[in-house]
């Protein structure tokens, strides 16, 4: 028998593929479990059916099988690495070693799947390379030596620190970079290390120092570590060299000297002004006593005054309608004769009557609005009607020639206050017609959209400054070229006051000796309830 029991337990512990091929009928007689497995015959397939012996991916002819299979009987031995392919299609590296069994026409193949052994050598390359490169291009300085204290190998950052190349770092001795002063220190702390050698880490307090190839030398940190190889000790220095970081220490050092004194200083500097400070407070609370009591004595004097305004004008306005009256009583018993020059006189009084009512009401106006005393009460408004009453009673107001021409559509009804927004546009076409010469021309329109009304007044008088128009909605302002011009400089200021009241906007533009359009819009209602 060609194998008895011994064989056939080792033929079939094997772990690779082996197989028995009659080299005479060109097929395998046996194949063991792995190699059933490694190939993947079902169990239906026959031995016999496959006729090469190495599983070739590119299929030989029978011709070329059998002249292979002759050289291989001259050899008696045969070894060689081929692509192989499994019955699934998979296909391997394989090493295929081919050995004939002496005294038979058969030879052992053994099958042995390299794969394995070619990914673990890719990996072993990449784990090396990678090694390399961090160990090359690292941003320390990397010296690798043996327990004589003989340098092995030395990175790129090693050569940059001490100025010497790698062939001749592999022909130096550690202490060749220690300075002569410390290099028998070194040398016992070298023996010690070799003796019970432990990790160290970097910046561990040494005051550690380095000499380059030129002899020049400098502060180092150095970090130990070791490893065996071999039974053999190595010492893995990693090396930083300090110098930047000792004179950054140093700066630090006096930064910290100059922050203390400044310290010192800012305390005294508090201290004083605290001090100062306090006393400014005990002032300060003298002193509000003191503007408690102004701020009192000011509001008496402000609602005085309030009162005596609103006094006076009710006042005056009995003895000025008196006088209106009187004058129009006078005007129908004068003597005819002189009549002529006596209602020039009357007129004369009327207006100036007129005037110092003007002024009583605008300083009432503005009594109530710093009272809030101003009320809101919406109305339906028509205002092309509104316009036209207005533009009645300016009538007694326009100089000679004057004119105002309005703009408003009949079918504009809106929701607002009515006596706010009456006082507006008499207010304005009243200024036009006072800043405007005579024969001048006077426009008012108005449109209504999305709930806003938007009103015009344009003339052609006498125009305010850029300077003055900054100053034109406040108290008794008056622009310089109107000083001549009789007025308290309220209309604007009450006009701006109504406007924000109403939750409007105002613009003014205006040129000198060209004219001035004033722009207001106010928002409205436009719905009415029957």
């Amino acid at each position: 028998m060609l194998f008895n029991d011994l064989s056939n337990l080792l033929f079939e512990q094997e772990n690779d593929f082996l197989g028995i091929y009659d080299l005479q009928r060109f097929h395998f007689l046996r194949i063991n479990h792995s190699g059933i497995r490694l190939m993947g015959f079902s169990g239906n397939q026959k031995f016999s059916d496959f006729k090469d012996p190495w599983f070739r991916a590119a299929h030989d002819e029978d011709t070329e099988i059998a002249t292979k299979i002759a050289k291989l009987m001259e050899s008696e031995h045969h070894y060689e690495e081929v692509e192989v392919k499994c019955l699934s299609g998979q296909v391997f590296r394989g090493g295929i070693t081919i050995t004939l069994i002496r005294g038979t026409n058969n030879a052992l193949v053994r099958i042995v799947n390299l794969n394995r052994l070619y990914e673990a050598e890719l990996a072993l390359l990449q784990s090396i390379r990678q090694y390399e490169t961090i160990v090359s291009n690292a941003t320390i300085g990397i010296i690798v030596c043996n327990e004589n204290g003989q340098i092995i190998s030395a990175n790129k950052m090693a050569e940059k620190l001490f100025h010497y190349s790698e062939d001749e770092f592999t022909t130096m001795d550690i202490e060749q970079l220690i300075p002569s002063d410390r290099i028998d220190v070194h040398r016992q702390h070298r023996k010690n290390f070799n003796v019970n050698p432990q990790t160290r880490e970097m910046g561990n307090g040494y005051d550690l120092r380095a000499v380059t190839k030129e002899g020049v030398d400098f502060p180092v940190e150095v970090s130990l570590s070791y490893f065996r190889l071999n039974d053999e000790l190595y010492a893995i220095a990693f090396i930083n060299n300090i110098i930047f970081k000792k004179e950054a220490k140093l700066q630090l050092k006096a930064q910290h000297e100059l922050i203390n004194q400044l310290n010192v200083e800012l305390e005294q500097k508090v201290a004083n002004r605290t001090h100062a400070l306090i006393n400014t407070l005990r002032q300060l609370e003298k002193s509000k006593e003191e503007l408690a009591k102004a701020l009192d004595r000011e509001r008496e004097l402000g609602a005085l005054k309030s009162r005596f305004v609103s006094l006076a004008s009710h006042e005056f306005r009995t003895p000025l309608t008196a006088i209106l009256t009187s004058t129009t009583l006078v005007e129908k018993y004068v003597d005819r004769a002189n009549q002529d020059k006596i209602h020039k006189h009357l007129v004369r009084i009327r207006a100036s009557v007129n005037h110092l009512n003007e002024i009583l009401e605008e300083f009432l106006s503005l009594g109530r609005l710093e009272e809030g005393k101003v009320e809101i009460h919406t109305d339906r408004v028509n205002l092309a009607q509104l316009v036209d009453e207005i533009m009645e009673v300016m009538q007694g107001i326009l100089k000679p020639g004057q004119t105002i021409k309005s703009h408003f559509s009949p079918t504009d009804i809106i929701i607002i206050d009515a006596t706010l927004l009456r006082n507006i546009i008499l207010n304005l076409l009243t200024n036009a017609a006072k800043y405007s010469d005579s024969e001048s021309s006077i426009t008012v329109e108005g449109a209504c959209k999305d709930g806003l009304l938007t009103l015009t007044v344009q003339d052609s008088g006498i125009g305010i400054s850029e300077e003055d128009q900054k100053h034109l909605f406040e108290r008794f302002f008056r622009a310089k070229n109107a000083a001549n011009i009789s007025g308290t400089g309220l209309g604007l200021h009450i006009v701006n006051q109504y406007v924000n009241l109403l939750g409007g906007h105002i613009t003014l533009t205006s040129v000198l000796n060209q004219g001035t359009t004033v722009t207001i819009t106010l928002p409205y209602e436009n719905h009415f309830v029957d």
